[in-house]
C-alpha cells in the first residue's frame, strides 16, 4: 500500500458531519451542486487563461488585460466554492479526473482560434455557468442553506458582469475584422 493511500483523511465523494448544522442529506445535494459549479469554473478559468496567453491583434492589450482579470475572477470564485463545500463536509473536486467528471460545460479544443471565436466560446460557458448558479442558489435556498445561497449570488454577480463585458467585445464595431488574403 502506498504512503498516499495510507494517509487519506477524507474520501472524495463522501460527506461528513459539519459544524454548520446542515443535515448530511441536504449537505450532500449542495456539495454535488457546488462541485459541478467548481468544475465548470475550472474549465472556464483554463479557457480564459488560454485566450489571455494567445490573444493577438489590434486590441491585444485591452483584451489581454481583461482576460487576465476574468481568469482571476474565476479563480476567486472557485476558491469560494471549494471552501464552502469543504465547510459543508465535502471534498472539492481538484484532480483532473474529478473535474472532468463533475463539469457540465465543454471546453473548446486545444487549437488557437480567432479572438472572436474564442470569446464566443467563453460566452457560451459563461451562459451555462450563469444558469447553473441560478439553479443552485434556488437549491441552497430551498434546502435552508442561506449562506451558500448568498455566496453563490455574489459569485453570480461577478460571472454575469464578466459575461456582459465579453458580450460588449463581440459587438459588430469591435475586434478588428480579419481580411481575406
Amino acid at each position: 500500500m502506498s504512503q498516499q493511500e495510507e494517509s487519506v483523511h477524507r474520501t472524495f465523494g463522501s460527506v461528513e458531519e459539519n459544524a454548520l448544522r446542515i443535515p448530511e442529506d441536504k449537505a450532500e445535494q449542495i456539495i454535488d451542486a457546488l462541485n459541478a459549479d467548481l468544475a465548470d469554473t475550472y474549465v472556464l478559468y483554463h479557457q480564459l487563461k488560454k485566450h489571455h496567453w494567445n490573444v493577438a491583434g489590434a486590441e491585444f492589450l485591452e483584451l489581454h488585460e481583461f482576460l487576465g482579470d476574468a481568469a482571476y475572477h474565476a479563480e476567486e470564485g472557485a476558491d469560494e466554492l471549494a471552501e464552502r463545500l469543504q465547510a459543508l463536509g465535502g471534498t472539492p473536486a481538484a484532480g483532473f479526473d474529478q473535474i472532468q467528471d463533475a463539469a457540465t460545460v465543454t471546453p473548446e479544443g486545444e487549437d488557437v482560434y480567432t479572438i472572436r471565436a474564442s470569446l464566443e466560446n467563453d460566452l457560451e460557458i459563461y451562459g451555462d455557468i450563469i444558469e447553473s448558479l441560478r439553479d443552485h442558489v434556488e437549491l441552497a435556498q430551498n434546502l435552508g442553506d442561506h449562506a451558500t445561497a448568498e455566496i453563490l449570488r455574489e459569485i453570480l454577480v461577478e460571472v454575469e458582469e464578466d459575461a456582459h463585458h465579453v458580450e460588449h467585445y463581440l459587438e459588430n464595431d469591435t475586434l478588428v475584422a480579419e481580411t481575406a488574403q
